[in-house]
């Protein structure tokens, strides 16, 4: 598979963890490029290993855990969007909400990188080799999830509470997308 090709699928993919990484940013008021690291780092890792993992699995994978990965990624997306909606409503700061948490960090990692399973699956298929593909589909979720929790914290800090709030319906609108596209199929 063309090198451009691998890069249009990544940057696609991409695009979940940037919107989520950007609704995490509109929180975290500390410490922001070591969270922006850590948040970028979780995100390239999951999302390289489940294309690596897709592509190893072949069929066996997307058979058994096909019917509700959509399910799952709508659930987690739809609580924390919720959650932030309602908190930016109310003009609520949570020093509860620790994106940094490895069990918060796992269920996003995972959320988000659902897709990457399919790819890696697809990219089996297709007898494409896995290891330049998982890497660029990796380091450009790093760098899309390292942006978008410093793009979030400075809205925030410009915009206040309806930057949190806009991050909660982005969080929503992806699981619902996410969901439709499952769906539908």
């Amino acid at each position: 598979m063309e090198t451009l090709t691998v890069l249009a699928i990544a940057i696609a993919l991409a695009m979940d963890c940037f919107a989520v990484s950007l609704a995490a940013g509109t929180v975290i008021k500390e410490r922001k490029l070591f969270s922006a690291a850590v948040m970028a780092i979780f995100f390239g890792a999951f999302q390289s290993a489940m294309a690596l993992i897709g592509w190893a699995a072949g069929t066996w994978i997307a058979a058994t855990i096909g019917y509700i990965d959509h399910w799952v990624a709508f659930v987690i997306l739809a609580v924390i969007g919720g959650k932030l909606v309602h908190e930016g409503f109310k003009g609520e700061k949570a020093p509860d909400r620790n994106y940094l948490s490895v069990p918060v960090l796992l269920i996003l990692s995972i959320a988000t990188s659902i897709d990457s399973l399919g790819v890696g699956l697809s990219l089996a298929l297709l007898s494409t080799g896995i290891v330049q593909a998982s890497a660029i589909i990796g380091l450009i979720s790093l760098i899309f999830s390292f942006a978008g929790v410093m793009l979030g914290s400075r809205l925030s800090a410009r915009f206040g509470s309806p930057v949190e709030v806009a991050g909660g319906i982005v969080l929503i609108v992806i699981g619902i997308r996410i969901l439709i596209e499952h769906v539908g199929t």
